[in-house]
């Protein structure tokens, strides 16, 4: 009877443990990751509008994503927080930037490729907790998700403006094409918020901006008063040609990291990744604003070589090009320095550094420009295109 009762009380304590330790055992592992991304980068859409969906859709619950926004200050500090912690070199800084376990991925062709492989392995070691990013936990503590009969969306991490990206079908937090209230994690910002963000970079486009209002101004008195002929010294007739190069390197450069989705270099000042990754680097929804400079410079250097070595109108045909796109081209750089402060936040050096070129062409090309107005006006129009204007200036020119 004792032995009876013996093995009953160790049946019942083996059914008791056994089912104490079932659940840890039938416990799913779960793979967690940061992605930080910024309101205005197109790569940022791609990855979380069109990568991430199929991946949340296959794991379900094993899969769980937080987006942090790197628009809003408190995203920001977490975002300088991971660089410093994962020690990220600067030239690989920027978003869409993924961290699971101790790996980063940035880029939108990284993720997609990486991320997959990063799943299952984690998984297959029994799941990843959150990245060890300082100041993630406390952000995640403060985190309060929608009711469940919402649609799939999440209220943002407290300070840091985190939101989690769902597991469901019902696809990812929605991100807006500028910084507002339209999706989660997104801040109405002021353009003193902006200008916050990067103080001497953005000092920096404001000050290159006023300059280049100036040289505007300056052209545009020169073009209005009548003009002597003379001839361009030549040391800054060669100045073109030298300009025109820079130029070309600079546009191509920041072509090859457009076309090529690349993490570009940047100097001790501003954030040029932030700029390049912004809805503005396409012109037209597909068009990459460098690439539409490289073929300008290109031009302009045509329009300087036909203009040394043609004769009569086309000489001067050349150099009205010349000065023509160089005046189109300070005006859209003038245009794209205004964004960078003042809707982006963030200050592209070779952008500015393109920008100041296409000044310094364009006060070199307005004085060949305003003398060739000048005589043509004085033979009359009528007979520009009749030979007399080109026979005209080269008349002028030699004798000087």
């Amino acid at each position: 009877m004792n032995r009876s009762l013996f093995l009953i009380a160790l049946l019942g304590s083996l059914l008791v443990l056994f089912g104490q330790t079932l659940p840890a055992q039938a416990q799913v592992p779960v793979v967690r990751a940061v992605i930080f991304y910024s309101p205005s980068c197109p790569h940022c859409h791609q990855v979380i509008n069109e990568d991430l969906p199929p991946l949340m859709e296959q794991y379900g619950e094993q899969l769980l994503i937080v987006g942090v926004n790197t628009a809003d200050p408190g995203g920001q500090a977490l975002f300088a927080a991971t660089i410093e912690h994962f020690a990220i070199p600067e030239g690989q800084r920027g978003v869409p930037m993924l961290v699971v376990g101790d790996q980063v991925l940035i880029g939108d062709l990284e993720i997609p490729q990486r991320f997959p492989q990063l799943i299952e392995q984690y998984l297959a070691e029994g799941g990843v907790d959150w990245p060890a990013i300082p100041g993630l936990a406390e952000a995640l503590a403060g985190a309060q998700p929608e009711p469940t009969s919402a649609p799939a969306q999440a209220t943002p991490v407290a300070g840091a403006t985190a939101a989690p990206i769902p597991t469901s079908t019902a696809g990812p937090v929605p991100i807006s094409a500028t910084p507002g209230p339209a999706g989660p994690g997104m801040l109405e910002e002021t353009v003193a918020d902006r200008l916050a963000r990067d103080p001497l970079g953005n000092g920096l486009s404001i000050a290159v901006l006023l300059g280049m209002l100036v040289a505007v101004i300056g052209v545009a008195v020169i073009m209005l008063r009548p003009a002597a002929p003379r001839p361009l010294p030549t040391w800054k007739d060669c100045l073109v040609p030298l300009l025109t190069v820079i130029g070309l390197g600079v546009a191509g450069y920041l072509a090859y990291v457009e076309t090529t989705q690349v993490t570009a270099i940047c100097g001790p000042v501003g954030d040029c990744n932030t700029v390049q990754q912004s809805e503005y680097a396409l012109l037209f929804g597909f068009l990459p604003v460098a690439v539409l400079g490289l073929v300008g410079y290109v031009a302009i250097g045509v329009a300087w070589v036909v203009g040394c070595y043609a004769r009569g109108l086309w000489t001067q045909l050349a150099r009205l090009a010349l000065f023509a796109m160089a005046l189109f081209g300070t005006l859209f750089s003038i245009y794209l320095t205004f964004l960078e402060p003042f809707v982006i936040g963030a200050t592209c050096a070779w952008c500015l550094t393109s920008a100041v070129l296409m000044a310094i062409l364009l006060l070199l090309a307005t004085r060949p420009a305003r003398e060739i107005l000048s005589q043509w006006q004085e033979v009359g129009w009528r007979n520009v295109f009749q030979g007399q204007a080109g026979l005209v200036f080269s008349r002028k020119r030699t004798k000087e």
